[in-house]
């Protein structure tokens, strides 16, 4: 979401050198971007152990180290576009003179100099907080373009796969896991869903993590024939398939969220959250009902029925579905 930062900010200032501080699992998103000049890396799961541990001197060692590498790199500025305690304190660390968090909370906005909050609704569009932190540095707001690259080894390992499913000329894309039930569809309604796609020709695969295999697994029991690659893939391999598919179909998920940013034609299944109503470009469709209820985000009040994604049917979504399969095509 926050990847369209760094064309704009290098559209904005194209002298700028850009770095990006993540956690180790997100890393593969951003570590083949040519635009970046490098990807650092907060070492979390190390001060965990030490502090389980009890190894106060080992840590107190290892912070420091981690807070002088970032000094040492003598940032001018630093965004802070997470908005945590966590991200604070590491923009804190840098020690540079100017640094803006994006709706600091937490108290991380005692850690930085200007904190920005964007006015709530007021753009509907895919990363709309991000745009105003692009716009609050000068960017222009055509700029702001998600930025995923691709890295070459990743693109050969997806090929390798494509060799082996016999090159579908129609390649869809199943992303039914994220972190929450009450943002998932239902099992049975993606077994048949895959059902409806096999018989119209394409070639349905279900994409996801490694602790998405047993429910992917339910899920092919009911669709015979359908091809998982859940947890088989790292994050950097899953771009690179992502990006060849024909169509993509899938929950309030990154991997959904991925297909907008490579404008591969997406279908989003959103209910109880709506990240954004707008996906800023045509490729991406958004399914979503508002109920009474919805989006209830994190607070379900319907007793586990989730109504709002019972209402989207498989006659539903194939309809959807349809016309952004025949624009690849």
């Amino acid at each position: 979401m926050a990847s369209g930062l760094i064309q704009a900010i290098k559209h904005t200032y194209p002298d700028a050198e850009l770095s990006w501080l993540t956690e180790a699992p997100a890393a593969p998103l951003i570590k083949h971007n040519p635009r970046l000049k490098q990807v650092l890396i907060w070492p979390r799961p190390l001060w965990r152990q030490l502090w389980q541990e009890r190894q106060w001197r080992k840590l107190w060692q290892a912070v420091m180290a981690f807070r002088n590498e970032l000094r040492t790199n003598k940032f001018d500025l630093v965004l802070d576009a997470q908005g945590l305690l966590k991200s604070g304190v590491c923009a804190w660390f840098t020690g540079a003179p100017e640094r803006i968090s994006l709706m600091a909370r937490e108290g991380s906005r005692l850690l930085v100099h200007t904190r920005l909050v964007p006015p709530p609704g007021a753009d509907r569009r895919i990363s709309s907080e991000y745009r105003y932190l692009a716009r609050h540095l000068g960017a222009r707001d055509e700029d702001f373009q998600l930025d995923l690259a691709i890295g070459e080894a990743q693109a050969a390992k997806v090929e390798q796969l494509m060799q082996q499913w016999g090159h579908p000329s129609k390649l869809v894309l199943l992303c039914p896991f994220t972190t929450r039930p009450q943002k998932h569809w239902f099992e049975d309604r993606w077994a048949e869903l895959a059902q409806q796609l096999q018989s119209q020709g394409c070639f349905p695969v279900i994409v996801g993590g490694p602790a998405d295999k047993e429910a992917a697994a339910r899920i092919q029991a009911g669709c015979p024939g359908l091809v998982s690659v859940a947890g088989d893939l790292r994050l950097d391999d899953s771009v690179a398939l992502v990006a060849r598919g024909q169509l993509l179909i899938g929950v309030d998920t990154g991997l959904t969220h991925m297909g907008t940013a490579l404008k591969v034609p997406t279908l989003a299944l959103f209910g109880s959250t709506c990240p954004y109503a707008d996906a800023a470009t045509p490729h991406t469709r958004i399914l979503y009902d508002k109920l009474d209820c919805s989006p209830c985000r994190r607070h379900p009040t319907c007793d586990g029925r989730f109504d709002c994604m019972r209402q989207l049917t498989v006659e539903r979504v194939l309809a959807e579905a349809q016309p952004l399969l025949h624009a690849r095509a």
